[in-house]
């Protein structure tokens, strides 16, 4: 399921929410159903794991293990 960010016309609250198919969304804050669908920007990847990864290869220098 994934996550939308929507716009209430009535309250002009913006929420993010997990909508299952066409379920009509309501706002959180007033109840209302008239929600406006925003397009939202997606997310950059992470860089965890190249961070996990370097911790582990200076784990493996070291001679201990990592649970990173």
């Amino acid at each position: 399921m994934p996550i939308y960010d929507y716009r209430c016309i009535a309250c002009n609250n913006t929420s993010e929410l997990l909508i299952r198919g066409n379920t009509t969304p309501t706002c959180p804050a007033c109840g209302s159903q008239q929600m406006e669908k925003l397009v939202s920007a997606p997310a950059a990847p992470g860089k965890s794991a190249d961070i996990i990864a370097k911790a582990r290869k200076q784990a493996a220098k070291e001679g201990h293990l990592s649970n990173y």
